[in-house]
C-alpha cells in the first residue's frame, strides 16, 4: 500500500469534527477503497481547549490556520473555517503557494475569489475540490465534472438552501405566518449568524455561482446573479398558490439564453406534483438538464454534520486516488467571460391583487396588463367578507420588462389597494 496522504484541517466546527470523526472511525475502509491510509497530522481552530467531543489529542496543533497550511508535513489543506475573506483566504491562497492540494466547503469565498484561486491552483499544479460547498451531501460537483462531462448542459437549477425550503414548507403544512415560521428555524439553529445569508437567498446564490461556473464554462461571477430572498412571501401567497396547483420554491436558475447566461435566485411557483414542489424540510434538490442525458435529478440532505463531511471526503479520496481534474472541470483560463443575460426569459407569473369590490374593476386590471402586452392565461376571484376583492391571476408567458411596467401602472386605476404581488412561474 502506498505512503498515507496526510491532512491538515483548519476549522473544527460541525463539518470540521465530522470529517475527523470520519478519518477515524472509518480508517480502515478507507484505506481500502482509497489504496493508501488517509491521517490527519495536524489541526487549526478558534479555540484549543473547547470539548468538541472528539479526540484530537493525537493531532499537532496550529492557534494561525496559515502556519497550518504552509506545514511540510501535509499534503491537502482542509479549510472549513468559512467566510469569503480573512483567515479562510489567507490560509487556502498559502495552502497553494505551498505545494498543498485544497479542500473547502466553503461556497462563499469561491463564489467571490473562486476564479483567482482556480488559476492559481492549476498553475502551480495543484487542485482545489470542493463538492461539499454546493448542496452537502449530493454529489452535484462530480455529476456535472465527470458524469455528465459528455453533455451540452441547458439549463441547472435547484433547490439549495435547505433553511428557506423549511420556512416556506412550515408556512405551507402548518399555516405559518413568515415570521412564526423564521423564528421556528431560528429557534432549532437553522439560521445562518447572520439570517441574511440564509432568508436574502445569498448562500444559496454563492452555490448557483460555482454550478454556473462548471455546466456552462463560464468565469465565476456571483455579481451577475439576479437576487431576491423570501422575506416577502406571506401566508396568503402560500395558500393561493396551492389553491392553483402551485408550490413557492426559493429557486436557483442557471441558463444560457440568447439575451447571454442567465443567473438567478428568487421564490418561483413551481407545480405542486414536480419533484421540485414535492420537496419538504431542510431537504436539497439540483436539477441538470442535458442534451443527451435528458433532465436528471439529485436530492438528499443540504447540510448538517454528516452529509456535509461526507462530501468533504469524497473530495480527499479522490486526491488520495490521484485524481486530479481542474477546479471547474476545465482549465480556468479557458473559463470564458460569459455575458450575463440582459433581460430573464419569458415567463408566466402569478399575480395577487387586492381590488375594489366595485364594477369595472377587473376591467382596468385587463386593461392595464393588456396595454403592456400580457394577456390572462386564468384567473380566480374569491368570496369576501369585506369590500376588498382578493383575486389571482395567471398570465402567459411575458416579459419581466413588461411585467414591471405593468405593476407600476396598476395602483393609477384607483382599483388595486396595496402592492400587487407578482411571482415567476418556472416550468420544470
Amino acid at each position: 500500500m502506498s505512503d498515507p496522504i496526510r491532512l491538515g484541517i483548519a476549522g473544527l466546527g460541525t463539518v470540521g469534527v465530522g470529517v475527523v470523526k470520519i478519518v477515524q472511525r472509518q480508517a480502515a475502509l478507507l484505506a481500502a477503497r482509497c489504496g493508501r491510509p488517509i491521517e490527519i497530522v495536524a489541526v487549526s481552530a478558534r479555540s484549543k481547549d473547547k470539548d468538541r467531543g472528539v479526540n484530537l489529542s493525537r493531532y499537532a496543533w496550529e492557534d494561525d490556520p496559515v502556519a497550518l497550511a504552509r506545514r511540510p508535513d501535509i499534503d491537502v489543506f482542509v479549510e472549513l473555517m468559512g467566510g469569503s475573506e480573512g483567515p479562510a483566504k489567507d490560509a487556502t491562497e498559502a495552502a497553494i503557494a505551498s505545494g498543498k492540494d485544497v479542500v473547502t466547503a466553503n461556497k462563499a469565498l469561491l463564489a467571490i475569489h473562486g476564479q483567482a484561486l482556480a488559476e492559481a491552483a492549476e498553475a502551480a499544479g495543484r487542485v482545489l475540490r470542493f463538492e461539499a460547498a454546493v448542496a452537502g451531501g449530493i454529489p452535484v460537483i462530480k455529476a456535472l465534472t465527470e458524469g455528465l462531462a459528455g453533455n451540452a448542459i441547458s439549463r441547472v437549477m435547484g433547490v439549495m438552501n435547505g433553511t428557506c425550503n423549511y420556512i416556506l414548507t412550515r408556512m405551507d403544512s402548518a399555516g405559518l405566518s413568515y415570521d412564526a415560521a423564521f423564528a421556528e428555524a431560528d429557534g432549532l439553529g437553522y439560521l445562518e449568524a447572520d439570517p441574511e445569508l440564509d432568508v436574502g437567498g445569498i448562500d444559496a446564490a454563492h452555490k448557483l455561482t460555482l454550478l454556473a461556473a462548471i455546466a456552462f464554462g463560464a468565469e465565476v461571477n456571483f455579481d451577475a446573479i439576479a437576487l431576491e430572498g423570501i422575506g416577502s412571501i406571506t401566508i396568503e401567497d402560500i395558500r393561493r398558490a396551492g389553491d392553483m396547483g402551485y408550490k413557492i420554491k426559493l429557486l436557483g436558475v442557471a441558463q444560457r439564453t440568447g439575451r447571454g447566461l442567465e443567473t438567478r435566485m428568487s421564490p418561483c411557483l413551481v407545480p405542486a406534483t414536480s419533484p421540485l414542489g414535492q420537496l419538504e424540510g431542510g431537504t436539497n434538490m439540483v436539477v441538470i438538464e442535458g442534451d443527451s442525458v435528458g433532465q436528471i435529478v439529485l436530492r438528499g440532505a443540504g447540510a448538517g454534520e454528516g452529509p456535509t463531511a461526507s462530501a468533504v471526503m469524497s473530495d480527499i479520496c479522490d486526491i488520495a486516488r490521484g485524481i486530479r481534474i481542474p477546479t471547474f472541470g476545465q482549465p480556468a483560463t479557458m473559463l470564458e467571460k460569459a455575458t450575463p443575460a440582459t433581460a430573464l426569459s419569458p415567463s408566466r407569473y402569478y399575480l395577487r391583487l387586492e381590488l375594489a369590490d366595485r364594477p369595472g374593476a377587473l376591467a382596468k386590471v385587463a386593461t392595464v396588463l393588456g396595454e403592456a402586452g400580457i394577456s390572462i392565461d386564468r384567473m380566480r376571484q374569491y368570496d369576501h367578507p369585506g369590500e376588498n376583492a382578493p383575486v389571482l391571476i395567471v398570465t402567459h408567458k411575458s416579459a419581466r420588462a413588461d411585467l414591471a411596467a405593468a405593476m407600476a401602472a396598476l395602483p393609477g386605476t384607483k382599483v388595486v389597494l396595496g402592492a400587487p404581488v407578482a411571482l415567476r412561474i418556472e416550468d420544470v
